[in-house]
């Protein structure tokens, strides 16, 4: 795509040495730079991208996006926001040769992942072919990619979306963070639909304030960015959006009227059966996942389904063949009549609502392995410490992600909202050692939960990513255990 071509109708302050050339390739690395690329010099991580544009233009860099002059020979297009100009450019520089995929975007603290994967579930039963991204990654088709972000950067967005319309993917469930609306990531992008789950505690290491993290999630909920949108009316942010917003909007809700809600909600350990009402169509859905939180999550993708025209026997066939999500309350195994589950549980309210749904279901004791992770919001961890106090007969603390702050002190700040409640719990932290010590004192009836990492395949520290699975921890811990009795 020739320079000009690219850079029409984008807000550009100053061009310094026009050149025109065809665009190969753009890069926000200096390092994946290739001739003829358009480099990006993009602020983030204590790092300046004007300081690498030498070694961009070293390896085939002929146009650099910059917010201010540079002493360099190739062309200079100077932006007020970088970031801003890289996702309009990326949208239009990786066009698909098929129509553009319909996008699905996912807001909220909470319950992206496993809504947006009920939603992929039904859509690829009703035989819409669905995409996603999210954090667990990307996946279409045969196509999976490893994690990153939770919403990646908008060159990879642009490329990945590109890359599933030519697959012939008519869909993508897209979990769009906080961190991504507030930089711009996929901007250019109109919705299909937006859905809203909950607005509770989180990323305060990157938001100053509480209000400024719920605004940041708020803005992108407009008629210009969307179809329409989903929105939970049992939060308080989701209530400010439905005043506010000026999408055509629809609701879903357990404690509030909606337009979709659920009744007759019964729970157990391994799933959840209720009526599901949408629009006035009455739904029997028996589900895998348990826990009301689940339930909102169901009817949060049920919602958007339906608007997109999807049959109701269709949506409720498809949610009740459904498995569960990987890492999200996921059953591991047994051992010594026990029952060990996973869960991603990161956030104060996130915590909250698996201990209380598992504490109500739970014949016996409920155990608990978690920690916090290094490096963002330190405010939390006595809030999930109190909460483990007030719901788990039992809790061993360990690392979660420690990144480059001391595991041990992590812990010390957790124990000081869990002691104000109890004093059964123990600190282990090494989190293989943490768990083995918690399935050695399950019993008849017992559930253990080990909160905070689902489904990641790895843990960090000291900027070390080292292969590390809570699943596969499990599992080790219990063939061990089961060699020692031998």
């Amino acid at each position: 795509m020739k320079l000009s071509t690219l850079l029409k109708d984008l807000n550009v302050k100053e061009v310094i040495n026009y050149q025109e050339f065809n665009v190969e390739n753009l890069a926000e690395d200096s390092r994946l730079c290739t001739p003829n690329s358009l480099f990006f010099a993009i602020n983030g991580n204590n790092l300046d991208g004007h300081n690498f544009i030498a070694d961009a233009i070293k390896l085939g860099a002929k146009a650099v996006v910059v917010t201010k002059k540079c002493n360099v020979k190739v062309t200079q297009i100077i932006v007020e926001d970088t970031k801003e100009a890289m996702a309009l450019l990326s949208y239009k520089f990786f066009k698909p040769k098929n129509k553009r995929v319909k996008v699905i975007g996912i807001v909220g603290t909470n319950g992206k992942t496993t809504t947006s994967y009920i939603i992929k579930n039904i859509l690829d039963r009703c035989g819409k072919a669905c995409g996603i991204i999210g954090t667990l990654g990307t996946q279409y088709k045969n196509v999976f990619v490893r994690p990153e972000l939770t919403t990646p950067s908008s060159l990879t967005l642009f490329k990945t979306l590109m890359e599933m319309s030519n697959a012939g993917v008519e869909y993508c469930v897209m979990e769009l963070s906080a961190h991504a609306i507030y930089l711009k990531r996929a901007k250019s992008i109109f919705y299909e639909a937006l859905i809203f789950t909950n607005c509770t505690q989180d990323h305060l290491d990157f938001f100053d304030t509480f209000e400024e993290y719920e605004k940041v999630k708020m803005s992108v909920f407009t008629k210009e960015n969307c179809k329409f949108c989903i929105v939970n009316t049992d939060d308080e942010t989701g209530r400010k959006i439905i005043r506010n917003t000026s999408a055509k909007c629809y609701t879903y809700g357990l404690e509030n009227p909606s337009d979709t809600f659920a009744v007759n909600v019964e729970c157990d350990i391994k799933g959840s059966s209720f009526v599901m009402n949408i629009d006035d169509c009455i739904l029997q859905i028996d589900f895998s996942l348990t826990g009301k939180y689940n339930v909102s999550n169901c009817m949060a993708a049920s919602t958007v389904c339906k608007k997109l025209g999807l049959k109701c026997q269709d949506i409720a066939k498809a949610v009740s063949s459904m498995i569960g999500v990987c890492g999200r309350a996921e059953f591991i195994e047994e051992y010594n009549g026990g029952d060990i589950f996973i869960d991603y549980a990161h956030t104060p309210d996130g915590v909250l609502n698996v201990l209380k749904t598992f504490k109500e279901l739970t014949d016996n004791r409920l155990i608990v392995v978690f920690g916090c992770g290094g490096n963002r919001d330190k405010s939390k961890r006595s809030k999930m410490g109190k909460i483990a106090g007030e719901y788990a007969d039992f809790t061993v603390l360990t690392d979660d992600n420690p990144r480059f702050e001391d595991g041990f002190e992590i812990i010390l700040q957790i124990e000081e909202g869990l002691k104000t409640q109890t004093q059964n719990y123990i600190c282990i932290q090494d989190r293989l050692n943490a768990i083995t010590h918690a399935i050695k004192m399950l019993t008849q009836g017992d559930v253990l939960l080990i909160l905070g990492k689902g489904a990641e395949e790895y843990q960090e520290i000291m900027g070390v990513k080292t292969e590390f699975s809570d699943k596969k921890a499990v599992e080790l811990a219990i063939e061990a255990l089961k060699a020692d009795s031998i």
